[in-house]
């Protein structure tokens, strides 16, 4: 199926590795020339590397840390006014709410909620004047099902949605559209690590975590990248102009409510 996006520019936040690597695969794929970006230059590097062998299209690694104006302003100056852009940042790691400090919140706020907001007040008017614009803002499946722990998360990135969900209905008429995508497990580096602090905390073996948690989707496995990025490729399509505000859920069937 042709998306109808080649040749659009797309930034593509936190994407050396994981789901935002899988986004910008299936967006480099598309035809989109892609930015992508990573705090850990080897594995930014690497993965640009990768995009432009696999796929041949332009790619263009920003090393930055988008929670910081410095980080916004790097990846803007490489793509001033993209047609596409993923919001993604890593999240807080599991964490008993009663050890969450002031500091800590404000920080997990930040991260999982002004950033996006901040990089949206920055690309939103121009996708507007060129009646063209998609942004795919990368949360959690805890915003629909919040799990303890993972409170901070929950809390920042269910903040993003209601306040993004919003500015969509304002912008739809420029064919500018606002989604969510909602990840459930999907074997990536952080839910290995997530495992390995289960593990612990439960004096189990990792591998027995693991199994524990893959016998609790329906599906039976873990989600890929390739899935995920596939997914976000489609929001960001020509196709797609119709959905916005809305929040896909990649969970293999682990909510159990319909709405």
């Amino acid at each position: 199926m042709d998306l109808g996006i080649s040749g659009r520019k797309a930034i593509v936040c936190a994407s050396s590795r994981g789901l935002g690597r899988g986004c910008a695969l299936a967006l480099a794929q598309a035809g989109c020339e892609v930015i992508v970006n990573g705090r850990d230059s080897k594995a930014l590097e690497a993965t640009a590397a990768e995009l432009r062998k696999s796929t041949g299209a332009k790619v263009s690694a920003v090393l930055a840390d988008v929670a910081t104006p410095a980080g916004q302003a790097a990846l803007l100056s490489a793509c001033p006014e993209p047609d596409i852009l993923v919001n993604n940042n890593a999240g807080p790691p599991f964490r008993d709410f009663r050890e969450l400090t002031r500091a800590q919140m404000i920080d997990g706020v930040i991260g999982n909620m002004v950033v996006a907001i901040e990089l949206t007040q920055k690309v939103i008017d121009s996708m507007c004047g060129k009646k063209f614009g998609r942004i795919v803002n990368i949360t959690s499946g805890s915003v629909k099902m919040p799990l303890s722990g993972l409170d901070l998360s929950s809390g920042a990135r269910a903040g993003l949605t209601a306040f993004l969900a919003g500015v969509a209905r304002s912008v739809a008429a420029s064919n500018v559209t606002i989604n969510f995508l909602l990840p459930g497990a999907f074997d990536t580096e952080r839910l290995a690590s997530n495992m390995a602090i289960t593990a612990k905390k439960r004096d189990i073996s990792i591998e027995a975590a693991r199994t524990e948690r893959m016998a609790s989707v329906p599906a039976k496995r873990f989600g890929t990248a390739a899935e995920f990025g596939a997914a976000c490729a489609f929001l960001c399509s020509a196709q797609a102009g119709y959905i916005t505000g809305q929040s896909l859920l990649i969970d293999g069937g682990v909510y159990p409510g319909v709405l």
